[in-house]
């Protein structure tokens, strides 16, 4: 058995972060300390709207999920935040400095980075320089200084040194020599939160971190998700398995087609009637899981309520039907 095959032991339970909002949580509810606030953002492609979001504030020092059906918008808005794509309309900011027309390159440099659902990693690179490509500020990539070694050896040095402290914290230290094309789809999930973190970020963005993930890799993913918020960072991650999202997150942002429709703590948010709506369609008159067999709707006479179980079997369900292998 590999050791990442090895069973994982379970996490360890932490606090959550509470009295994040202002007044009642609802869709577009304001924070006590925002650390993004978008207004009026929209995108259209073609004669389709993939992202109509009114307003809405991401908590500082908080980890925060964006979840929502496949085709919700939440990439979409991840790659306006994050400049790999602009809007239509509407301004957003960022540590209260707009993040209107700039390119991603700058906006990482500001602090706010992310991952990608489909890994960037460059394979054909070793692992220790796919890292170090990660760290921002380095001498030796301007032209004149890079004609000198000694200019910028002493800094490359130190950026190699962090790079392998990041790679013993998630266990990639033994393959910092190896291809990253040679790391299994879990491992680089790992080598691209690493990078991301040579940055030294205050927001950390992750775009379905657990997607083709081992599950021998799970847990600890989750725990190094966690430690991101103990170390000062705030972490936004678009995740459809709501076991993780129940786990993790302080907050909840709920996307259908393209607007947020609910906010709330997680417990809250799994009773929120447009949390159900989005995921097993408005209106339905009956019981999905009498019909299907896989998704259980327990009703009460005040509202239905939707299990972690239900969001997450929903969400299995629409991409079962949309690849039907």
């Amino acid at each position: 058995m590999s050791s990442n095959d090895a069973p994982q032991t379970s996490p360890v339970a932490r606090p959550k972060t509470t009295g994040l909002h202002i007044g009642d949580a609802a869709a577009g509810v304001a924070k006590k300390d925002p650390i993004i606030v978008a207004d009026g953002v929209t995108r259209h492609f073609g004669g389709m709207t993939a992202v109509d979001v009114a307003h809405l504030e991401v908590p500082r020092g908080a980890i925060t999920a964006l979840i929502g059906p496949n085709g919700a918008g939440k990439t979409t808005l991840f790659n306006l935040l994050t400049g790999f794509d602009q809007p239509n309309t509407g301004t957003w900011s960022f540590e209260g400095r707009s993040l209107a027309n700039v390119p991603a390159h700058r906006v990482a440099r500001r602090g706010l980075v992310r991952t990608f659902q489909l890994t960037k990693a460059l394979g054909l690179m070793t692992v220790m320089d796919n890292m170090k490509l990660g760290q921002t500020g380095q001498r030796g990539e301007r032209f004149w200084s890079s004609l000198i070694p000694a200019l910028w050896k002493e800094q490359d040095q130190a950026i190699e040194e962090r790079a392998l402290e990041l790679l013993e914290r998630f266990k990639l230290d033994t393959k910092k020599d190896d291809f990253a094309a040679s790391l299994s789809g879990g491992q680089r999930k790992l080598l691209e939160m690493a990078r991301a973190l040579m940055t030294v970020p205050t927001l950390v963005m992750l775009d379905e971190p657990m997607a083709g993930v081992n599950p021998a890799l799970t847990e600890s993913l989750l725990e190094h998700i966690l430690d991101l918020k103990d170390e000062g960072m705030t972490v936004l991650f678009v995740e459809h398995d709501m076991h993780m999202v129940q786990h993790i997150a302080d907050w909840v942002v709920v996307m259908a087609e393209g607007r947020i429709v609910a906010e709330g703590p997680p417990a809250d948010v799994m009773k929120d009637k447009a949390v159900i709506d989005a995921y097993l369609g408005a209106h339905q008159d009956v019981d999905l899981g009498v019909v299907t067999g896989r998704i259980q709707v327990v009703r009460t006479e005040d509202a239905p309520t939707l299990s972690a179980e239900d969001i997450t079997a929903a969400g299995q369900a629409e991409a079962e039907e949309e690849d039907p292998r």
